[in-house]
């Protein structure tokens, strides 16, 4: 009994969510996460709300990531492609700390209404020339740097399936605070106050794994310390953590 108000009582705040970063429930996919969101929220990024969720702050768990991004930049690497990155978050970031060559082309693939929103911040700050958008995943053809931060764990499609679809393969993939369990992969709902998301928590090992069988090669791996992740009230609930890595096309 005191377990069940325990959970009533999570379940209201995760519904009434305005500013945390929550989870509740366990679902056998990810569709079945997506069908599992409460009525009365919005589901998902591709709402106008979710666009003013933006800050150009550095984070200390974005340092891995921006270490491998400006390392590919300086190798000349310069065709970035951002998955899942929002409205350009990363791009204003980490411009503040990186010297972007002028021949740099920094895309943006993300839902639509995020594109539109990162269109518009991109002419009102004068820089469409170096950074463009797209909503479709297959444009990373070709690229030289697949980057990927906190942003897999939202997309219905895994890192290998994605890869499969390109008729080239970016040199190199640079993952970041994408969301792992050390056991299994849990799909779950994840509150980011105006709107709930489908997630997966995806098996740390399986992930690598995709990696290598989609024909790339590790050169690095981190875990994102000190980045809270909790499912309550899941078998393995409280196991699941931040990670990352770099791979290159072997």
């Amino acid at each position: 009994m005191l377990s069940n108000g325990l959970e009533s009582a999570y379940r209201r705040k995760f519904l009434d969510n305005q500013d945390e970063n929550l989870f509740m429930g366990s679902f056998a996919s990810f569709a079945e996460a997506e069908s599992g969101v409460p009525t009365t929220k919005l589901v998902g990024y591709d709402n106008p709300e979710t666009t003013r969720l933006y800050s150009p702050q550095i984070y200390f768990y974005d340092y891995p990531g921006l270490f491998w991004l400006s390392r590919s930049i300086d190798a000349g690497l310069t065709r970035i492609f951002d998955l899942g990155g929002h409205v350009g978050i990363k791009y204003y970031a980490f411009r503040r700390v990186v010297n972007y060559p002028a021949d740099l082309h920094w895309t943006v693939c993300d839902v639509p209404s995020v594109v539109a929103s990162g269109q518009a911040l991109a002419g009102q700050r004068e820089v469409s020339a170096q950074l463009d958008f797209t909503t479709d995943y297959r444009d990373a053809s070709g690229v030289d740097v697949l980057y990927a931060s906190g942003s897999l764990q939202y997309l219905p499609k895994r890192i290998d399936a994605i890869l499969s679809e390109l008729a080239v393969k970016p040199k190199r993939i640079i993952l970041n605070t994408t969301a792992v369990h050390p056991e299994r992969t849990i799909y779950t709902l994840n509150s980011i106050g105006v709107a709930v998301c489908p997630y997966r928590i995806e098996h740390h090992d399986e992930l690598l794994a995709g990696l290598t069988r989609s024909g790339y090669k590790k050169r690095d791996s981190w875990r994102n310390e000190g980045k809270p992740i909790e499912v309550p009230f899941v078998d393995g609930g409280d196991k699941p953590y931040y990670a990352g890595c770099c791979f290159d096309l072997a």
